[in-house]
């Protein structure tokens, strides 16, 4: 099996969980701190292009940075991947990455499709 990496926040209930359901199934994945090793603007891009998403779809809309950031629902790709740098914490979470593809773990079972 390649490779996984989950884009991990301890402190969030669903990241922990989907942490502990990768390991209960025999994987070790790489932890990526996000909040403390933030992914740069490529990275940020990279993951988007994984999950087949956009940077709408997977900002955090209730974060206080999201408004301070000046982001609303007309808000372009670039500044919104630009806020994430900045504010990592407007990162939805977790994030399981194997190979070219990943899930966001919400729901962590969301990761057995990557692992399966």
């Amino acid at each position: 099996m390649s490779a996984v990496t989950i884009y991990h926040n301890p402190r969030c209930s669903k990241s922990r969980n989907t942490l502990a359901l990768l390991q209960e199934n025999g994987v070790e994945p790489k932890i990526v701190l996000y909040l403390e090793t933030p992914p740069d603007s490529a990275g940020i891009k990279a993951l988007l292009k994984k999950l087949g998403m956009t940077a709408a779809e997977l900002v955090r809309r209730g974060e206080d940075d999201y408004k301070a950031s000046g982001l609303g629902k007309d808000s372009s790709e670039a500044d919104i991947v630009a806020a994430m740098v900045k504010h990592p914490k407007l990162i939805e979470r977790p994030i399981v990455v194997r190979g070219n593809k990943a899930v966001l773990g919400r729901p962590p079972e969301n990761a057995l499709a990557l692992i399966g």
